[in-house]
């Protein structure tokens, strides 16, 4: 079944390179994709060198004179077209994801219907590329404001995520007349190279330049090819903190724009009011599903005093339950972690929550054998924990949660703001003066802020992004496709004079 979807996505053990998914044997390095499923070697992909990087740039910068003149609503039919095939290959694709990246079927599945729905969205957004008109204060003259697209867009993407992140950023910028150069996560390249095969056809198919959605694949360095360039106006990077402080600067350095969505800490208020059955739903697929590495994963439970032991005994009831292994075995609830760093990081947070005085409610530990094999299994856990441990301060992308109480709304809001990151919150509540409290000035610091479901599963129809250390950018839905445009004001001036602003009179008689 493996080597099927492979096929049916048009990949070998070793097809893949830098600009149109096929081998390049120039660059004689290659980056082995190995499933942390089974432990399984899946195919290689051919690393950009700089020539290539260069090679591509001109590629990109040739097509973006083409793409640009076609009118939005024709660019938009051919996103339109690409969320077709993308509807085609939802089974082989959202089987690569899960298999090159470890999350549930369900989730792979659900992360190609993500770029779906972003495509219909864009169809969309490609007749309502909005500008204002405003009022002049000179007589007999227009003024309005229309955008333009950028030029070259470029996209790093994190292996969480392997292609739905991507066409949140490409799909928009697309349709607003950007061309897009796409480095996939090193640790999950050929989802990018299937990606770009489904996409070179629809190209093909319509007469566009393939130069309009470029690959470029490889680790840091690669990415530094596009941070440090001056040609691509626009840098979108998700990742961590520590790299999303890297590109900021990088690309500040040179006067250019950053889009960055960086790490969460996120956290779920449980009131005494709250529904039950909705707080165990919330928080549980929220602190286990995609093994807790998503950025909106629930990292900690600030849970009422009066309900936490309730709350603590349940949760632990529900954690014995769970089943974990191969996540293309839709029994199974949570799949591997993506390699052996990632172990590594989870243990070393184990230890360290252990050290600080954390108490493991769920024990954690890494599995093996019976279907264990690849090393890259472990065990979700709960501690629970002071909310001014050092170690509830940081994000591990595993599927570590903290438990810690609370006596009232105004602190549990300041221990769930107390945190570096600002990307995802929520509170569970019936109380409608809770919620409104927590919606308001004084509530929630995140960019996303929910009542009565969890912190993870975005629509694509609103602005996704936080603040403070989650970077601050915003990518999907809402206006967050102006991040991918510039701003024009023009004035137009019908009369036979020329009158000048604020009443000037310059006259050179």
């Amino acid at each position: 079944m493996k080597k099927k979807f492979l096929k049916k996505l048009g990949l070998k053990r070793n097809n893949a390179g830098t600009s149109t998914g096929l081998l390049d044997e120039k660059s004689r390095k290659y980056i082995k994709s190995i499933s942390p499923v089974d432990g399984e070697f899946i195919g290689s992909v051919s690393q950009t060198t700089k020539e290539q990087y260069e090679a591509v740039i001109e590629k990109a910068q040739e097509a973006f004179k083409v793409w640009r003149e076609i009118p939005a609503p024709k660019r938009g039919e051919v996103v339109r077209q690409y969320g077709d095939a993308l509807r085609k290959y939802k089974d082989p694709l959202g089987r690569l994801v899960s298999y090159e990246m470890g999350k549930s079927l369900q989730e792979g599945w659900g992360e190609v219907q993500e770029m779906i729905d972003i495509c219909d969205f864009a169809v969309g957004l490609s007749r309502q590329l909005y500008g204002l008109s405003m009022h002049s204060e000179r007589p007999q003259h227009r003024m309005y404001e229309q955008w333009h697209p950028l030029g070259i867009v470029g996209i790093i993407s994190a292996f969480n995520f392997p292609v739905a992140v991507w066409s949140w950023n490409a799909m928009l910028a697309l349709v607003c007349g950007d061309v897009c150069v796409w480095k996939p996560s090193e640790k999950a390249p050929l989802c990018g190279v299937a990606c770009q095969n489904i996409l070179k056809k629809v190209l093909e198919e319509n007469d566009v330049p393939e130069g309009v959605s470029c690959i470029i694949n490889g680790n840091y360095k690669v990415g530094e090819f596009m941070t440090k360039d001056s040609r691509v106006p626009l840098v979108s990077a998700t990742g961590s903190t520590r790299m999303g402080k890297i590109v900021g600067q990088t690309v500040a350095g040179r006067l250019g724009r950053s889009l960055l969505e960086l790490g969460g800490n996120n956290a779920i208020i449980i009131t005494p009011s709250s529904d039950m059955d909705v707080v165990l739903t919330g928080a549980l697929f929220g602190a286990v599903g995609t093994c807790g590495q998503r950025c909106t994963s629930t990292r900690r439970l600030i849970i009422h005093d009066s309900i936490f032991d309730e709350i603590k005994n349940k949760l632990t009831k529900a954690y014995g339950q769970l089943r974990i292994g191969d996540p293309l075995d839709q029994n199974n609830h949570v799949g591997p972690l993506i390699d052996e760093d990632a172990v590594n990081n989870y243990l070393n947070s184990i230890e360290a929550c252990k050290e600080q005085g954390g108490k493991f409610l769920v024990e954690g530990g890494v599995l093996e054998g019976d279907g264990h094999e690849s090393g890259c299994y472990v065990k979700p856990c709960i501690a629970e924990v002071k909310p001014d441990m050092a170690i509830v301060q940081h994000e591990t992308f595993a599927p570590i949660l903290y438990l810690m109480k609370y006596k009232d709304l105004n602190e549990a809001i300041h221990i769930q703001n107390n945190v570096p990151q600002g990307l995802s919150s929520a509170i569970m509540t019936m109380n409608m003066r809770e919620a409104e409290k927590f919606l308001s000035t004084a509530g929630s610091d995140c960019g996303i802020a929910n009542v009565n479901i969890g912190t993870s599963g975005a629509e694509i129809g609103g602005a996704f992004g936080g603040e403070k250390e989650t970077g601050g950018g915003r990518e999907s839905g809402s206006d967050a496709w102006k991040a991918y445009m510039r701003r024009q004001t023009n004035t137009i001036n019908y009369s036979a004079e020329l009158p000048l602003a604020q009443g000037i009179k310059f006259d050179l008689g």
